[in-house]
């Protein structure tokens, strides 16, 4: 028979001599305490410059900055719950003073007095790393994007070409009503089609109708055309308003989320359907050192070799300095950031979109980058031989608006080369197109990431900057912005970026 078990009593009800210490409570390395000992010593000027004064006191924005960073760093984000845990969490109240904001002012200080200015803080707290020696503001960094899925609807969304067409249609159905009005009302329609015009508008449309309109006043006119006038009267103009004011809005783009104008449709990694299902998103792109993140920037396109030129000035305008290299993957390999960081004089340890299989199969053969070019004289040599000479020069535009300079050369004679078949396949002498900036970028990088260094970067990249956002994503359950808007979720971003190293700090 065994013995009867012993119970350490407790009560409930238990009174105490002195009221407990929240000080005590709070172990020596808990992470609650390396929130308060940054959040303290950086300046918050910035943001008390938010504040117009006057009236009510306010909470402290020391305390709602503290209660943000940490909720953001143990996986609190929703601000209904950052109330809960303020009366609730001992961290919270020994950050909070025992003070108990709730949710309305937690997420106005969120989403009104950080907004535009939380990236001075952020920059406060990477110095103090670089003071402690933790990171080095001017030796190389990491850089990758990642998309994370905006707070709008997944389903009200715009589409630019979708807006071009109706724009298009609206025009030809009015042609084809002026055209009807001036066959029954000749004498009172003499002008030619107003819709020869190269951009419809709402004001050219009303006016338009109402020409229409009063020269069929007194005509027998079809009854189809007539409701046809009075359907275009009432919906066509404020639908032409409403058409300028999303292409105001979409500016670049080719899609918008109707309930977060600012969000771009984007095709997401995280596809369980396997369906390619479009989301609307952000792009996130960060640099960090150590797993450290030194930079953070939010951009609206989905592809990231456009996003590095602003990244890169961004970083220049927070510490006044430039990192000494860059390394990135294919993503980033465009002639235009080549450029961009050889004019700042920052080492580019990139690779361009072929670089992998280069290293593995070598140049394809017949391929543009295979031709040989003399310089000196200006011309291309095909696999034969044969020289290719220089027939002209022009220009191509990028989306971001920087000019590339691009060269054609034409074969002499094609004609009878055993090669033809798998060389040139179209008719007449071969014509190709040829980058010379890029290049010469892309051997110079494909020397760079081939030494040394360059394969040790390489390396170090896939372990420094992706696992920030592996550990972001998966094991802190940030997959989703809560707020909307471009001002919004980049706050977002800094919290997460803040909290990021404050927890590594830590560690």
């Amino acid at each position: 028979m065994g013995t009867t078990p012993v119970f350490k009593p407790y009560d409930s009800d238990q009174l105490q001599l002195l009221p407990p210490s929240l000080e005590e409570l709070v172990s020596v390395n808990h992470p609650a305490r390396i929130v308060k000992k940054v959040i303290d010593e950086i300046d918050i000027r910035p943001i008390n410059r938010k504040y117009k004064g006057g009236g009510a006191s306010s909470y402290h924005p020391r305390m709602l900055l503290k209660v943000l960073v940490y909720g953001y760093l143990t996986n609190t984000y929703s601000s209904r719950k950052l109330e809960e845990q303020v009366r609730q969490n001992i961290h919270f109240m020994w950050l909070c003073g025992m003070k108990t904001p709730d949710h309305n002012t937690i997420n106005r200080f969120r989403s009104e007095k950080l907004s535009g200015i939380l990236k001075q803080i952020f920059s406060q707290i990477v110095l103090l790393l670089a003071e402690e020696g933790i990171v080095s503001l001017k030796e190389a960094v990491y850089t990758d994007g990642t998309k994370i899925e905006s707070a709008a609807n997944r389903y009200t969304f715009v589409w630019g070409k979708s807006i071009k067409t109706s724009k298009d249609r609206i025009k030809a159905q009015l042609d084809d009503l002026w055209k009807y009005a001036q066959g029954v009302a000749a004498e009172e329609l003499k002008d030619p089609s107003p819709c020869q015009f190269e951009q419809v508008n709402a004001e050219q449309v009303r006016q338009t109708i109402a020409k229409i309109d009063q020269a069929l006043e007194d005509k027998e006119a079809d009854k189809k055309v007539r409701q046809k006038l009075n359907y275009a009267r009432k919906h066509w103009p404020e639908n032409l308003e409403r058409y300028e004011d999303q292409e105001e809005k979409l500016g670049s783009r080719n899609s918008m989320s109707k309930t977060d104008p600012d969000a771009t449709f984007m095709r997401m990694k995280e596809d369980h359907m396997l369906n390619g299902q479009l989301k609307p998103a952000y792009n996130v792109q960060i640099s960090t050192q150590d797993q450290f993140i030194l930079n953070y920037s939010l951009h609206q396109t989905s592809t990231d070799y456009g996003t590095l030129p602003a990244h890169i000035q961004q970083y220049e305008n927070l510490y006044n300095t430039l990192p000494k290299a860059i390394v990135a993957d294919a993503g980033y390999g465009s002639d235009e950031n080549y450029a961009c960081l050889e004019q700042k004089e920052i080492v580019a340890y990139i690779k361009y979109n072929t670089f992998d299989k280069e290293q593995k199969e070598g140049i394809k053969a017949f391929s543009n980058d295979s031709l040989h070019y003399n310089e000196s004289g200006n011309y291309l040599v095909c696999p034969m031989g044969q020289r290719m000479a220089h027939i002209s020069d022009g220009q191509r535009i990028t989306t971001s608006g920087y000019v590339q300079l691009i060269s054609r050369y034409q074969a002499g004679n094609c004609q009878g080369c055993p090669m033809r078949g798998v060389c040139h396949t179209g008719k007449g002498n071969r014509i190709v197109e040829v980058n010379h900036s890029l290049r010469k970028h892309k051997q110079a990088a494909k020397e760079r990431l081939n030494t040394q260094q360059g394969i040790r970067y390489r390396k170090q990249r896939a372990a420094d900057v992706e696992p920030v956002f592996g550990n972001i994503k998966s094991n802190h359950g940030f997959k989703r912005f809560l707020l909307r808007g471009m001002s919004k979720t980049e706050v977002e971003i800094g919290l997460l970026a803040i909290a990021h190293n404050l927890r590594k700090w830590k560690a």
